[in-house]
């Protein structure tokens, strides 16, 4: 079992900066790739980047040069900048564990008004 805890969430005007956080624990030796999803009012839940274990990052195209995704042993940070009002969402940090498990954090609001 892996437990995650985010953190960073708040409201922002469009144009400025936010940092996620999220720290695991537990199984933290089975984690294989962490990552941040996002999901929207009325909307499904969406990639948003991903880290694996070596180092590989994913992005979603409409996030690319703006946020940045990284690493440090068991924990994950999302740098969010030049935010627009449309990246306004729940943000879930998310494991995926060598055995295929998924684990999702609680949420953290994002509200970037414009």
């Amino acid at each position: 079992q892996v437990q995650l805890v985010e953190s960073g969430g708040g409201l922002v005007q469009a144009g400025g900066s936010l940092r996620l956080s999220c720290a695991a624990s537990g199984s933290i030796l089975s984690i294989d790739v962490m990552g941040w999803y996002r999901q929207a009012p009325g909307k499904q839940r969406e990639l948003v980047a991903t880290v694996a274990r070596g180092g590989s990052t994913r992005y979603a195209d409409s996030v690319k040069g703006r946020f940045t995704i990284s690493k440090d042993n068991a924990k994950v940070y999302l740098q969010m900048n030049s935010l627009k009002p449309e990246n306004t969402a729940v943000y879930y940090c998310y494991v995926g564990s060598v055995g295929g498990r998924s684990y999702w954090g609680q949420g953290t609001q994002v509200t970037v008004s414009s």
